[in-house]
């Protein structure tokens, strides 16, 4: 097990490097995965990664996705994948989430500080998800509708002691714009209406909301896996695979009630979150030998009084928002239900006011 506690103003993409450096001594000879998120891609994190042989897939931040690379997709673009998420696995086959992948074979460049310096070099993975678009979709609707009532109203207040000048009607606009993420929509004009009182007149931009609509649901991975490393296919599942890391989000909040606690130095924080991970390392130890045990049962649950059929497997819950003014830490584990798991996922840190913990079982 490895736990290491840094200063509450450190940040996240400096704790990598490190973090991995122990965690592939840990690994040993085996094949070592680091899975993150879009904090762990950096110039410096990708090539202290690819110099020492670490592999990591990751997702690219949408603001650094190039302005068109997805609206340009065509319709059906992607190569469908065989895969059913965790939330949609007890619902129907035509109710389920849809898959598709394609590699973008330009890849993507991170230069460094120095203009002379290395460029580093990434394969990018293109992922559609039917959820995420309906989600997106649903999003925009929701955020046009509130916009478009606030600004009918607008509509009826220009001139009036509310909103009396051009000026306030103005600002009103922005407001709204900046506050319903619909400025890149909206199109407005200030006239003079009767008695030189301003009036307003509004609209949406369907050319601007179709092409935003265009990229729905598609996303963006970065990895250093060589192709005959892993298919776009395969770099999609070993980043799926996050969940089984992240799961343990549940089991530090659940079966092991971790309460909220204040404490007054780093010391004794560090020390409580040696303790607790010595239990979740020994919790996960005890789930791995019930799995081994239920395998020859499907790893289903049988014979208990009262009982159905229960998964070996829970689905993670979503742990609960830290309060401010309280401590709180993530925790990661890379173990194998069958004990032969060649690659490791990545861990995530957590921070607090008074430190930030980087956690890995």
């Amino acid at each position: 097990m490895f736990h290491r506690a840094y200063d509450g103003g450190a940040g996240e993409v400096a704790q990598v490097t490190g973090a991995m450096t122990a965690l592939k001594k840990i690994a040993g000879p085996r094949t070592f995965l680091l899975v993150g998120d879009s904090k762990l891609i950096s110039y410096t994190n990708a090539a202290a990664m690819t110099a020492q042989g670490v592999g990591f897939v990751a997702p690219l931040a949408a603001s650094r996705v190039p302005a068109g690379l997805f609206a340009a997709l065509p319709a059906g673009a992607g190569t469908e994948v065989d895969y059913v998420a965790a939330r949609d696995a007890g619902k129907p086959a035509a109710a389920r989430a849809s898959y598709r992948v394609l590699e973008d074979e330009a890849g993507m460049d991170l230069h460094g500080p120095r203009k002379t310096g290395p460029v580093v070099h990434l394969r990018r993975i293109l992922v559609y998800s039917s959820a995420n678009a309906a989600g997106q979709a649903k999003a925009r609707a929701a955020k046009l509708a509130k916009a478009a009532a606030e600004l009918d109203k607008l509509v009826r207040t220009a001139g009036t002691r509310f909103h009396p000048t051009d000026d306030a009607v103005a600002a009103r606009v922005q407001a709204i714009a900046a506050r319903r993420r619909a400025g890149k929509y909206l199109r407005t004009a200030i006239t003079a209406g009767p008695a030189g009182k301003p009036a307003l007149a509004w609209h949406f931009d369907q050319d601007a909301i179709d092409a935003e609509a265009a990229a729905d649901g598609w996303y963006a991975l970065l990895t250093n896996l060589e192709h005959g490393q892993a298919s776009p296919e395969q770099v999609f599942r070993r980043y799926k695979g996050q969940h089984a890391v992240e799961r343990r989000y549940g089991e530090f909040k659940g079966p092991l009630a971790v309460a909220p606690l204040f404490l007054k130095t780093n010391r004794r924080i560090t020390a409580l979150i040696t303790v607790i991970c010595l239990a979740l390392l020994i919790f996960c130890l005890a789930e791995r030998q019930v799995r081994k045990a239920l395998a020859p049962h499907g790893e289903m649950m049988t014979g208990l009084p009262g009982y159905g059929p229960t998964p070996a497997r829970p689905p993670s819950p979503n742990p609960p928002a830290s309060k401010p003014g309280y401590w709180t830490s993530s925790t990661s584990t890379s173990a194998d239900p069958a004990g032969s798991s060649s690659e490791i996922p990545c861990a995530k840190t957590g921070a607090s006011a008074l430190t930030r913990v980087s956690l890995e079982c």
